[in-house]
């Protein structure tokens, strides 16, 4: 994967199979957890991304299960998608550093008249 920003979908999805495989409506499920209800996958957007991801060597199939009459398809991060993952957190933490650090440098007379004029 090159070194582009990561769409929030995609490091959601990244993200919930970071701790172990999951099946589609568990990684539907935690991405509304993991964004705090702000990002909803949708199913179609859900598996053209996981195509996707395996296409780029990030995800692959982890095998499938029957559970109460449906078959569940499971998927695990790769040893590049943690690699992948693991930069594109260092990036976000850094651009977060920076802008917390420039937020210190605001001038006071800015803060106490509740922004910039």
């Amino acid at each position: 994967m090159a070194d582009t920003e990561m769409r929030e979908p995609t490091f959601l999805v990244l993200t919930a199979l970071a701790n172990g495989r999951k099946h589609g409506y568990a990684l539907i499920k935690e991405a509304d957890e993991l964004s705090g209800g702000r990002v909803s996958l949708k199913v179609g957007t859900l598996y053209a991304a996981l195509d996707r991801l395996g296409q780029q060597g990030l995800v692959a199939d982890a095998g499938e299960e029957v559970v109460d009459g449906r078959l569940r398809r499971y998927y695990k991060l790769t040893d590049e998608g943690v690699e992948v993952l693991e930069r594109e957190v260092t990036r976000l933490e850094s651009n977060a550093g920076q802008a917390r650090a420039r937020l210190r440098l605001r001038p006071v007379s800015m803060q106490a008249a509740g922004g910039w004029a």
